[in-house]
């Protein structure tokens, strides 16, 4: 007996060993950064759809031009993460030279890819990338003091759809995708001109060694008329519809 338990005591420890060791070389790595990929030099081109609305909010105006995203710069962001800065260039047709007009971030958090767009920190990919795994992608901004003005984007769950599927995105047939569905919102009756109505949606699509390759958001409040004024769109209600059309 005092020879056989040893033997026991010292098989159990190894078996422990190689379960803990399988363990640790199966744990799954930023595997968000093989759809967002993060190198300097990497752009891609999108046709910008601009959905405005003009004369006090009465007329909604579709507006088209192209922008192309550039990974400019390895940089720290606001609290010291290594980050990306990513320049995006505007021009209204290919005739037209580009021109910048915006500066955003993108950092590689290890769990996911956040993206800083106009002092707003979305998390636009996360960790694990599967089917039906969901996350508060807009948890980091302030959706709840009195002087926010985008409170319409509080507790939106995104949650990843058809990972690894191909798909269709512009002239591009592209072999490995990925869709994140953010917010499909809709409040009271928009068919309705006499009613109030709000809408809120947000789509994103990405493909491995890409980046996003299409986007769709839409945030509307209509206010309906009152006595001595008609029905309008709110100040701050827009549109955004962006498909790739050239990348490296």
């Amino acid at each position: 007996m005092k020879k056989i338990l040893p033997l026991v005591f010292i098989a159990g420890l190894v078996f422990l060993m190689m379960g803990c060791k399988k363990e640790t070389e199966t744990l799954e790595p930023n595997a968000a950064t093989e759809y967002f990929p993060l190198t300097v030099g990497k752009y891609i081109t999108y046709k910008l759809d601009s959905l405005v609305f003009i004369n006090f909010g009465t007329t909604a105006v579709v507006r088209t031009f192209e922008v192309k995203y550039v990974n400019d710069a390895q940089i720290t962001d606001n609290i010291d993460t290594p980050a990306y800065r990513i320049v995006r260039y505007i021009r209204k047709t290919s005739a037209n030279p580009w021109v910048a007009d915006a500066t955003f971030w993108a950092v590689n958090t290890g769990k996911g890819i956040d993206f800083v767009e106009n002092n707003l920190r979305y998390q636009k990919l996360k960790t694990p990338v599967r089917d039906l795994y969901t996350w508060k992608g807009n948890s980091y901004i302030d959706t709840y003091s009195l002087n926010s003005n985008v409170k319409y984007l509080f507790d939106w769950d995104y949650s990843y759809d058809s990972v690894g599927v191909a798909s269709v995105v512009g002239t591009y047939n592209l072999a490995n995708t990925l869709r994140v569905d953010q917010r499909d919102e809709i409040i009271g009756n928009p068919n309705d001109p006499n009613s109030y109505s709000e809408v809120n949606y947000g789509m994103e699509k990405y493909a491995e060694g890409i980046g996003m390759v299409y986007r769709r958001f839409l945030h509307t409040e209509y206010q309906p008329p009152t006595p001595g004024l008609g029905g309008r769109f709110v100040d701050g209600s827009y549109g955004v519809t962006m498909t790739m059309i050239d990348h490296n």
